[in-house]
């Protein structure tokens, strides 16, 4: 018996079998305790499809109980293949009503077998819904609009259900053969997760290999992790200080190959190791926030459903112990060194900290693996910072601190006596705030105060997105460097649909000749690209492609200006409006799905949705077959942008907004307003038609679609 479900069988052999023989076997492949609710539940779904089936008994039919569906970390209660047609039933024993929340998850069934499960791409698939206890069914059915065979929801009260079945049957015409059990059983299933869905089945105890898509000649994040498990392990054998840079494409994966050996290295079958722990730390903090919330929430769900007692505060302390905002971690090596600092050097203060026989004067965990690297601040930024005392809730000043960040963390990690790993996990072209140091505050230190480290770099970090191209030189003296091709994540993971979604986009804000070709390869793959100057037309589409729980958004920059025209407010800043927004649901108006509140590059860096907006403003202009970058002064005009740093940020944030959405995008580029006083002047000169026109003729240029 496979492991992706609890019981299967042929029709015949389901209806001829004891429903207590059938209740044990589902016993038997439960990894876990179930409780008296949940035998119940199976009974009756055993008793009630004895009879339901009979019908069929004669046919090649199979009945698949608790089918797991990795990517959302569920089971399918029924899944019928039954003369071609993929049946997902989903019971309420005892419901009397359907709800909104319930339809939408048999319909995230039905999407998730379209979309990632192979021998059900050419079929039929029929998600029902059974509150066993409504006296009616869906009497007026069709196939989705949307043209993917996958028929609408159904809902069905036990006594209809037969025929519900039999009219579906009858409505598809025709009598194709059914795939054998085996054969749909074993298909290979390629998912691929948002970054919240991942961390939550990750903190359940699964691998990235378990949830993550999968082809023979593209798994690299299981190389990866295998190879940095690897390298943490010979580094404490040998007692040595290690660092390995993690680069990839936009959606690759890093953030889930982060998670996955911080909670490999500080779970070990399932127990707390802290002698040899990892801390998975970001400067993210809407991310740190969003998964923090998610798996608390999830495990707090979890552990209720159980019976065990657990408050949602022990659920949250529990998660922190190993995803951590990174400036606290800073701010706690911060409050053990001398200060004011003399000479331009650090130094512990022995009356602020305990020196341990192994640690020294280190934190506790031995691996340190740093999310979004390059975004780790310059000297300038943080001196300025420690300065001022902070503004993180930091109060502590440390005036003429003399280090850039990623030397100060390379620095703490040093202090261990015994061994150490850092991980950092770097995008290239991904830095988009003021003071974002890249790459190359990192290589400095290693070449200038660190040369006893190992430094593990892939042969990609050598291309212009990582330090303008000059990391390979950076690092040609210093002969403890290691290349390592495995240390590179090639594939996107984010977009499922066009895996080369990034190079698009790269393509298109570089003014590449080959970018239409590019959108062509992107297109043809069926990930859709619209662009659009009407933010009403923009919202329709995206209330109309998302089904189920897919979850969508408006984007922004963060310097954008000139929205509220459109209908469109800023989430405010806190990292709580972060959590509400991409967590909540859509019975919720505080949730990106109500497309109310657009979120900046600050917020979803990281993140990730099924569909997005992205409402290109008046900031970055096409002009002449360049961009120009501008910053609105509040009032009423735009000011051309100079500082070339800047520039880059900004066409970053642009960069980050692009990459967000799994399986489409709408462009929005508005048409300002044309309209004149009577006098003859513009009524609105801060969104003259000319701010846009040429931007939205270039995007069309490259031949994207039209709404």
């Amino acid at each position: 018996m496979t492991n992706r479900c609890l019981y299967a069988a042929s029709f015949k052999t389901f209806c001829s079998e004891a429903p207590l023989a059938i209740l044990g076997t589902l016993h038997r492949n439960y990894h876990g305790e179930t409780l008296t609710t949940t035998d119940d539940a199976w009974l009756g779904e055993i008793q009630l499809l004895q009879q339901v089936l009979l019908p069929w008994t004669d046919e090649e039919a199979q009945i698949i109980f608790e089918y797991d569906i990795p990517r959302l970390g569920k089971r399918i209660d029924v899944v019928l293949l039954l003369r071609g047609i993929i049946f997902c039933l989903e019971f309420k024993v005892g419901k009397k009503e359907a709800l909104q929340t319930d339809v939408e998850q048999v319909m995230d069934y039905a999407l998730d077998l379209k979309n990632f499960h192979l021998y059900s791409h050419n079929r039929h698939i029929v998600p029902i819904l059974i509150p066993t206890k409504l006296e009616s069914a869906t009497s007026d059915f069709q196939p989705s609009v949307y043209d993917d065979m996958i028929y609408n929801p159904m809902i069905s009260g036990e006594e209809h259900l037969q025929g519900l079945i039999s009219r579906v049957i009858t409505h598809r015409g025709n009598h194709e053969g059914a795939d054998t059990l085996d054969n749909w059983l074993i298909s290979p299933y390629a998912p691929t997760p948002t970054i919240v869905e991942a961390a939550r089945t990750l903190y359940e105890n699964h691998s990235v290999e378990d949830i993550t898509r999968h082809e023979a000649d593209k798994a690299s994040t299981d190389k990866t992790i295998h190879f940095l498990l690897q390298t943490i392990q010979r580094t404490k054998d040998q007692g040595r200080k290690s660092i390995c840079f993690v680069t990839g494409v936009p959606g690759a994966g890093k953030t889930l190959v982060g998670l996955d050996v911080a909670i490999k290295q500080t779970y070990k079958e399932g127990e707390l190791d802290k002698e040899n722990g990892a801390v998975y730390l970001s400067g993210n903090g809407p991310l740190v926030a969003v998964l923090t919330e998610a798996l608390a929430r999830d495990n707090y769900q979890k552990c209720s459903l159980r019976g065990e007692r657990k408050n949602l505060s022990d659920a949250r302390r529990e998660v922190r112990e190993f995803i951590q905002i990174i400036h606290r971690y800073r701010d706690n090596m911060l409050a053990k060194i001398k200060n004011p600092v003399e000479n331009g050097v650090v130094e512990i203060d022995p009356v602020k900290a305990v020196k341990l026989e192994a640690t020294g004067y280190g934190e506790v965990e031995h691996v340190a693996i740093f999310d979004e690297a390059q975004r780790s601040w310059t000297h300038k930024r943080i001196a300025d910072y420690l300065k001022r005392g902070g503004t993180y809730g930091n109060k502590l000043k440390v005036p003429n601190f003399p280090m850039s960040e990623a030397e100060f963390l390379i620095w703490s990690l040093d202090q261990r006596e015994d061994w150490a790993v850092i991980i950092c996990l770097v995008g290239g072209g991904q830095e988009i705030n003021t003071g974002e140091a890249g790459i190359t505050e990192w290589i400095n230190a290693l070449n200038n105060k660190f040369r006893h480290w190992d430094v593990y770099i892939s042969d990609k970090l050598i291309e212009p997105e990582y330090a303008e191209g000059r990391v390979s030189e950076m690092l040609q003296h210093n002969n403890k460097v290691h290349f390592a091709e495995q240390l590179h994540l090639a594939v996107s993971m984010r977009s499922f649909r066009a895996e080369n979604l990034s190079a698009f986009i790269h393509a298109l804000l570089s003014f590449a000749p080959h970018a239409p070709s590019l959108y062509k390869e992107v297109e043809d793959k069926g990930y859709p690209i619209m662009l659009t100057r009407d933010m009403r037309k923009a919202r329709a589409w995206l209330r109309k492609k998302a089904r189920g729980t897919e979850q969508t958004g408006v984007l922004v920059t963060k310097v954008a200006a000139r929205f509220k025209p459109l209908a469109v407010h800023i989430l405010g800043q806190g990292d709580e409006n972060a959590v509400h927004w991409f967590l909540e649901d859509k019975t919720d108006i505080r949730s990106s799905n109500y497309l109310e509140d657009a979120a900046t590059e600050i917020q979803v860096q990281g993140l990730e949705l099924d569909y997005a907006c992205v409402l290109w403003d008046a900031d970055m202009r096409y002009e002449n077959r360049q961009w120009g970058f501008y910053k609105f002064n509040g009032k009423n005009k735009w000011n051309p942008e100079r500082n070339t740093e800047t520039q880059k940020y900004m066409l970053n944030a642009y960069r980050v907004l692009l990459t967000r959405a799994r399986q489409g995008i709408v462009i929005c580029v508005p048409f300002g307003n044309h309209r004149t006083t009577p006098e003859g002047f513009p009524q609105d000169p801060t969104r003259l038609p000319e701010f846009y026109d040429y931007t939205y003729n270039y995007l069309k240029s490259l031949g994207l679609q039209e709404l």
